[in-house]
């Protein structure tokens, strides 16, 4: 079951209804032919404040926790942490998970779009293999992108890495200077406020 850690962690919030997040009923629904998938990143401010960065592979959201968030500078080196993977109707989730709860606080939906594979392999090939290459098409973020993993097992570590391509950019700071959600507007302050 590609959703059991999801689901295990999420275990009593979601039974209960005290959590708002998806259930990741529709785990297997497919993409069109022709469709490319899709990426979310999702701003969240949880014990740290974290970027969670998803791309659909496999018929779900597979992810990883990026402290400093996504960087247009083709010389930062971002860390990526990997967690478990998502349901795909996450890719649309923003609100607060309660206190006492997997992964309490404040979600916004800071960017979302579509992506391209950039290299010769299916991108779950790539996954096994430590490196994955592609080209974002988001609403803040845009072209190309490395992930490659640095350090296996309970830890499991990546690095993302702005390609040097027509969109890198060290001098623009996405993240600090674009905090709104591309779904609602809101910030996560304006979560914490309601």
């Amino acid at each position: 079951m590609p959703l059991s850690e999801y689901r295990r962690k999420r275990r009593s919030g979601l039974r209960t209804g005290t959590s708002p997040e998806p259930r990741g009923e529709r785990d297997t629904k497919r993409r069109k032919a022709g469709k490319r998938p899709s990426f979310v990143i999702q701003h969240h401010a949880a014990r740290s404040d974290h970027y969670d960065f998803r791309l659909e592979i496999g018929g779900v959201l597979v992810s990883w926790a990026i402290p400093k968030g996504p960087s247009t500078n083709p010389k930062d080196r971002r860390m990526a942490r990997r967690t478990e993977d998502h349901p795909l109707d996450y890719a649309t989730f923003e609100g607060v998970i309660p206190r006492g709860e997997y992964g309490a606080g404040e979600v916004i939906v800071w960017d979302r779009g579509t992506y391209a594979n950039a290299t010769n392999y299916e991108m779950a090939e790539g996954l096994d293999r430590g490196h994955l290459s592609f080209r974002l098409h988001g609403e803040k973020l845009h072209g190309g992108f490395a992930l490659t993993r640095i350090r296996e097992g309970k830890d499991e570590t990546w690095l993302l890495i702005k390609r040097r391509d027509e969109d890198a950019d060290a001098r623009r700071k996405p993240v600090k200077s674009q905090p709104e959600s591309v779904l609602s507007g809101r910030t996560l302050d304006d979560l914490d406020e309601s």
